[in-house]
């Protein structure tokens, strides 16, 4: 198990840029895929992007390919998600979730045990 915490959240304007942390506490976090979610209000959490344990496999969601950006630095214990171009649908409380269950890249929040207090992102037009 892994304690994460996000930061890096704020309020932006349309076509700004953002980055945001995980810092997870625990031993072994090579071991474990890590991955970014969104909720929206009134919106059910959705997968934004995942990494594996050692940063050679990515997948995004269609919504932010292209435009998102996640990696890894295993010695740091962090993950970070370099948002650009950022749009007013991106607006939402952003998770970061861990798995070391199995090494696959999975979209669904169901798959990861290990989750952080989120963090908001509020894109204005």
């Amino acid at each position: 198990q892994v304690q994460l915490v996000e930061s890096g959240g704020g309020l932006v304007q349309a076509g700004d840029s953002l980055s945001l942390s995980c810092i997870a506490s625990g031993r072994s976090f090579s071991s474990y895929v890590t991955g970014w979610f969104r909720q929206a209000p009134g919106k059910k959490r959705e997968f934004v992007a995942a990494i594996s344990g050692r940063g050679g496999i990515i997948r995004y969601a269609d919504s932010v390919k292209g435009r998102f950006t996640i990696s890894r630095d295993n010695a740091k214990n962090a993950v970070y998600l370099q948002m650009n171009s950022l749009k007013p649908e991106d607006t939402a409380v952003y998770y970061c979730a861990a798995k070391n269950t199995d090494m696959e890249l999975t979209t669904r929040d169901d798959d990861y045990n290990d989750w952080g207090q989120g963090t908001q992102v509020t894109v204005s037009s």
